[in-house]
């Protein structure tokens, strides 16, 4: 009599095997919630992203933006803000623009808004998709039954407001690496992704890092119109158009505000003439973060017009409304000031009673520009 051979109990996935299927579902779902990169780094201390920032910050420049050193020490590595992190998720959404950023630097009488604000709020956009991809993964890791960091999984997710490290934590898992101009580079998508992290007690298997690729070139340096890098991979805050139109809270000095051009909101030249953007594509590009028509070259005489209910209005929905009406309409009158456009001295004569005295001194300097002579406002 034939005995029949005991059918083998199928064989249990290890842990590592486990991590590693979800790893992969993670990506694939990333890409389903918008998301055009995924890469996982370690939550353990980065010791030389930590004394770059100390360097960084005893220089002073951050320049006004004391919340850069308030938390310093949190920045220092995911560990120090939130101990029990084992991983951290690092994700880009693309906002890869289809027109030349540089398109408007010849049309004085347009005022120039940066690309990723011409569309609407990332942070809303990114933290939407962050928050819906962390519940899948704390929902899937249950189901392969993987633990967390002693006991149950955690999970955090930052978009640009908290004291996360967001571009080294980027190069750390592989999304790119921090180019001369000191923002990410992709290979595949440029510098056109806003970053947003996950941490999580998982343990996951980490991606390579990403490898430094922009050889000898010096083309966002040398793009830079107030010369805001001393060195490559540095920065100076306090020089760069970016923060001076937007974090920059009194007048701009007098030094840089001819310099500035018709730009009234951040600065795109240094990534416009990064090599690498070319191979980013628009078919990436999230919908929510494509240009708002009455955005994307918008008349400097009607955004001198207007007040703060016409601005909040107008902005709505935009990064831009954080900044106030106030600062966006100095912005606008040192961009008047520069264009040579006597047409615009009627909106800015209109400005120099305003109630901000910063807005009143930015518009008695642009009409002294326009009407022939120098800029003589305080700074």
């Amino acid at each position: 009599m034939a005995i029949a051979s005991p059918v083998p109990a199928p064989a249990v996935p290890s842990l590592a095997q486990r991590l590693a299927e979800l790893r992969v579902a993670l990506g694939e779902e990333a890409v389903r919630l918008g998301f055009a990169a995924c890469g996982v780094a370690p939550a353990a201390e980065d010791p030389q992203a930590a004394a770059r920032l100390a360097a960084w910050l005893a220089d002073g420049r951050h320049g006004e933006m004391a919340w850069m050193a308030d938390r310093a020490h949190h920045r220092e590595s995911p560990q120090a803000l939130w101990g029990e992190a084992q991983s951290v998720i690092a994700l880009g959404m693309s906002y890869a623009p289809s027109a030349d950023p540089l398109a408007l630097a010849e049309r004085p009488d347009r005022a120039r808004i940066s690309a990723y604000a011409q569309g609407a709020d990332y942070h809303d956009t990114v933290k939407k998709a962050l928050k819906a991809l962390a519940r899948w993964l704390v929902a899937e890791a249950a189901r392969r039954g993987l633990p967390g960091n002693g006991g149950d999984i955690g999970v955090k997710v930052f978009v640009d407001t908290a004291p996360v490290m967001e571009k080294p934590l980027g190069q750390a898992a592989g999304l790119g690496w921090q180019g001369k101009h000191t923002n990410l580079v992709s290979r595949q998508h440029g510098s056109w992704l806003f970053l947003g992290m996950i941490y999580t007690t998982l343990d996951l298997p980490v991606d390579k890092p990403g490898r430094d690729s922009c050889g000898s070139c010096d083309a966002c340096q040398r793009a830079c119109p107030t010369n805001a890098f001393p060195a490559p991979y540095q920065l100076d805050a306090r020089r760069c158009i970016s923060y001076l139109t937007i974090e920059h809270k009194g007048a701009i000095p007098l030094e840089f505000r001819e310099a500035l051009g018709n730009r009234i909101y951040g600065c795109d030249d240094f990534l416009a003439v990064c090599p690498w953007n070319k191979f980013a594509s628009t078919a990436h590009t999230m919908r929510a973060f494509l240009p708002r028509a009455e955005l994307a070259a918008p008349r400097l005489a009607e955004l001198l017009a207007l007040d703060d209910g016409a601005f909040r209005r107008l902005f709505s929905g935009s990064p831009i409304k954080r900044i106030g009406r106030d600062r966006f309409v100095r912005n606008c009158l040192y961009a008047a000031g520069n264009s040579g456009d006597a047409a615009l001295a009627g909106p800015v004569r209109a400005l120099l009673g305003d109630a901000d005295p910063v807005v009143a001194e930015a518009a008695g300097w642009a009409l002294a520009r326009l009407e022939g002579g120098e800029g003589k406002g305080e700074e």
